[in-house]
Parts: structure tokens; sequence; C-alpha cells
């Protein structure tokens, strides 16, 4: 089975600025608080949501600037964003599609879970779960260095 570690990308702020080079992109995008760590039932991450897009059309970019202007509708980013400092990090899925068997949402699905077996609930302003994939061999062991958001 190959086995990779993940590492971040020093966050960015969570600025216009910031996300305009990442248009066109597809991949994951994860978003947390510079100021204030949730307390998860297992411990501690400043980690408030796993997000994704799945095609270029569609890429981290416009989902970023969705969350940033408020039109995706999630409410709990908007809110953080008001009152506390907000970077964001992501990840190539290009990187990644030749370890990687399955789809996007495949990974997306793989981080929350992973996240909720680290910290014991789904990132507080993420509203969906995803399906299992932890019940599927994906012949990949890939490590995923959560600290970086501790």
């Amino acid at each position: 089975m190959n086995k990779i570690q993940l590492f971040f990308d020093e966050g960015q702020p969570f600025e216009y600025a910031n996300i305009k080079h990442l248009m066109g992109l597809a991949g994951l995008y994860l978003i947390y608080n510079t100021q204030i760590e949730i307390q998860y039932p297992f411990r501690k991450s400043k980690l408030i949501y796993i997000g994704m897009s799945e095609r270029k059309t569609n890429s981290i970019g416009k989902r970023l600037q969705g969350h940033l202007e408020g039109s995706s509708g999630n409410e709990g980013i908007i809110n953080y964003k008001k009152v506390n400092q907000l970077n964001f990090t992501y990840i190539n899925f290009e990187m990644l599609r030749t370890k990687w068997p399955l789809n996007i949402e495949s990974l997306e699905s793989f981080f929350i879970l992973n996240f909720v077996k680290h910290y014991g609930v789904y990132p507080i302003c993420n509203n969906k779960s995803g399906y299992n994939i932890m019940d599927q061999d994906v012949g990949i062991d890939i490590q995923i260095n959560w600290e970086n958001f501790e």
C-alpha cells in the first residue's frame, strides 16, 4: 500500500487578492481561524471548514470568492470572517491525481472523515459528511498533518 504524508503550505489571509491566482484550479481548500481554537471533542483546532472544487469552471478561487462574498450561504464562515482573521490553504488535485485512484468528491469525504477520526466531529462550518470513503480500500494510506491547524 502506498503511503503519503500531506503537509500544508503556509496559509494565506482570506482576502480577494490571495484567491485570484486560484481561478481555474480544482482541488481541496481548508479555511481556518488564526485567532481562536475551536474545542472539538478530542482536541482543539483552528480549522473550521473543508471544501472542494470539482472542476476548473467552479474553481477553488470561485468557491473561496463565494464564501468571502457570502453567496455560498455558509453563515458560519461569513460570521467567523466578521469577527476574526481567517486564513486558507489548498491542495491542487492534479498533484494527487496519480496517487489518489478516485474522484475529488471522495477525497473531500476522506479529509472530512479523517478530521472526525482525529477531532471527534465534523469541522464546525461543514454542513455535510459526504459518503463513507473509509469503508473502501483505496490502496493508499494518506497521513494528514492536522497539527498545522492546532
